[in-house]
This record gives C-alpha cells, sequence and structure tokens, in this order.
C-alpha cells in the first residue's frame, strides 16, 4: 500500500473523511499519560511507532513534556514532511528500549509474518508500558465507520493478538500493555 500524500489526505487531512479527530487523540494521550502516572512510571523515552501525521505524538509531547520523542514512520512522504525516523518496526533497533512505547492502529498493515516479527520486537523495546491497539476483525465488523476506514488491511481477532502480547506483557486495559518483569505494580483486579 502507498502511504503517500492522497492516503494521508483521505484518512486525516480532509475533516469530512479523517478516521480520527485532534479531540479523539488529546483524550488518548492523557490516558496514556494518565496510565504511566499511575503506574508509577518516568517516561524519559517515547518510542512512538507508526507515528502517521503527528496527532498523538504533539498531545503526548504536551501531556509528558519532559520525555524524549521519536516517531517511527514507514512513509516516506510523512518522514519528509514531519521529520520522523524511517523505518519498519519489525526492525526497528535501540539500544536503550523506550520507557514509553505506543503502537496504535499499524499491526493490521502487515502481513501475518511481520507482525508476529513486530509484536516480539515491541517487547525488546519496551522497558515499562506498551499502549496498543489495531483494527481487529470484529471491530470491522461491529465498531468502526467503514466510510472511513480503510479497509486494505490484514484483518485478525482480538485474541489473536492478545495471546502474543502476553508472552511479554500485562493487559492493563484500555490498551495498556505493562512490561513483564518492570518494577511497577498493578493490582490483581486492574489487570487480566
Amino acid at each position: 500500500m502507498p502511504f503517500d500524500r492522497a492516503y494521508y489526505h483521505r484518512y486525516y487531512y480532509d475533516p469530512r473523511t479523517a478516521v480520527a479527530t485532534r479531540a479523539e487523540m488529546r483524550a488518548r494521550a492523557r490516558l496514556i499519560a494518565a496510565g504511566t502516572a499511575y503506574a508509577g512510571l518516568p517516561v524519559r523515552r517515547i518510542l512512538d511507532a507508526g507515528a502517521g501525521v503527528g496527532l498523538l505524538g504533539r498531545e503526548l509531547r504536551r501531556a509528558l513534556p519532559r520525555a524524549g520523542y521519536t516517531g517511527l514512520e514507514v512513509s516516506a512522504y510523512l518522514c519528509k514532511r514531519y521529520g520522523w525516523r524511517r523505518g519498519r518496526l519489525e526492525e526497528h533497533r535501540t539500544r536503550v528500549p523506550y520507557d514509553l512505547v505506543i503502537c496504535y492502529d499499524v499491526l493490521q498493515y502487515l502481513e501475518t509474518p511481520q507482525a508476529v516479527r513486530a509484536l516480539a520486537n515491541l517487547a525488546r523495546l519496551t522497558r515499562g508500558l506498551l499502549y496498543f491497539s489495531a483494527l481487529t476483525r470484529g471491530d470491522f465488523d461491529r465498531n468502526c465507520d467503514r466510510a472511513r476506514t480503510d479497509p486494505d488491511v490484514h484483518l485478525r481477532s482480538a485474541r489473536w493478538y492478545r495471546t502474543r502480547l502476553a508472552r511479554h506483557f500485562r493487559e492493563a486495559g484500555l490498551g495498556l500493555w505493562l512490561r513483564r518483569g518492570a518494577p511497577l505494580t498493578l493490582w490483581e483486579l486492574e489487570s487480566q
């Protein structure tokens, strides 16, 4: 799929067809920041894997102003326009893991072998908290606005994602996953 200007115009820049709003991204960033504060996670480094047009990143930088932010993106168009680091999630490496990793609606664009490698790499990249979301088969059938949602994706079940994420993370709810072994506490009824 070409993640070019036309794609981003349709799904992000044109308010009539945009899949997300600034208000939604502001609320999501506040939720993520509250999750890090509640877990007692000092956030110094953020990776936004699939930074897109920067709506979530802009709000995260406001909510967590002391953290360094890295936007990772496959789109040459977006990397040029916003200055993101060009790369693929399943291949990205770093010497020091990130305190907070965002993977928002990226994996549905990857073929299954690449998605499996990307999920394994999220465990290597994340020191503390992961915010993860992907369009699932159930969401596509029941929840999304199909006029505003890209149908050219690989739909998998929520169980498929949860099973793979649970190998390295504890689900805290609302898209937040705590890295297993991180010195952070989640009470039993706060996680799955």
